[in-house]
């Protein structure tokens, strides 16, 4: 078995389309997404077109359900935008997705944790906003029901992978469309991937054992970064264009 996770798009159409061209040339036919695929201050319309299209297996993000669960007026900044863009047939094919799935028998897909899709899973936030890797006992305590040899999940748009001790691998692939964040629970924090790149992973099976890639894909980051700009996300833009949320400032050429 050999396929492809993809997870927190956030309406990052460019992002998405590159990371699926990629993935066709690797000669990848199988898709997973694993959820949070149009908040943001982007393109909603643009990345379900593509979605709905793609021949792939879906589960809900916590986002995704903001955007089906309240009214707009009660939604958050990066919801109420991406659901302005979307008709009543688009948010009909979003509310058929579930939660959580097994995909091919043999992987357990979610958004963040198997039973809440707010709760970073393989990482924790400290009281002085420090993201860290999650003590194994937490983890292993998190994936007790779950019976596949491979679990995927998503969230924190940091890609992951975590060996557990009965031999069974937790992947988080990484974020599609937004390498940066901040957020206010548990704790003040800020994730970061440190580069623009658009993020997923290729799973493979190969003797009876879970392989796992991490690919970081180029894309025209800079016309994201515009978007998020125009539409009063500085924060947002700075993260598209630099991996970072605080805008860089350039080094000289001494290093000083």
């Amino acid at each position: 078995m050999r396929f492809a996770a993809i997870a927190d798009v956030h309406g990052n159409y460019l992002a998405l389309e590159a990371v699926l061209a990629d993935i066709r040339a690797h000669g990848i036919a199988d898709i997973v997404n694993l959820g949070d695929m149009l908040s943001g201050p982007l393109d909603a319309r643009r990345t379900i077109d593509i979605l709905m299209k793609l021949d792939a297996v879906h589960v809900l993000g916590n986002h995704d359900r903001y955007l089906l669960d309240r009214p707009p007026e009660k939604m958050g900044s990066w919801d109420r935008p991406a659901h302005a863009q979307l008709d009543a047939a688009q948010l009909d094919w979003l509310r058929a997705q579930p939660m959580t799935r097994v995909f091919r028998d043999q992987v357990f897909l979610c958004h963040a944790t198997p039973a809440n899709d707010e709760v970073y899973w393989l990482d924790t936030v400290h009281p002085d906003g420090t993201v860290a890797l999650s003590p194994l006992d937490r983890i292993e305590q998190l994936a007790r029901s779950i019976t596949q040899s491979l679990i995927l999940c998503a969230h924190t748009h940091l890609a992951r992978a975590v060996r557990l001790r009965d031999g069974r691998l937790i992947v988080n692939p990484g974020s599609v469309g937004s390498p940066g964040y901040r957020d206010v629970h548990p704790f003040p924090h800020v994730v970061e991937a440190g580069t623009p790149h658009a993020r997923y992973a290729i799973l493979e099976l190969t003797d009876g054992a879970w392989q796992v890639t991490f690919r970081h894909v180029a894309y025209d980051h800079e016309a994201m970064a515009a978007l998020a700009r125009r539409n009063n996300q500085p924060e947002l833009a700075n993260a598209l264009a630099t991996g970072w949320i605080a805008q860089l400032s350039p080094r000289s050429p001494d290093g000083a």
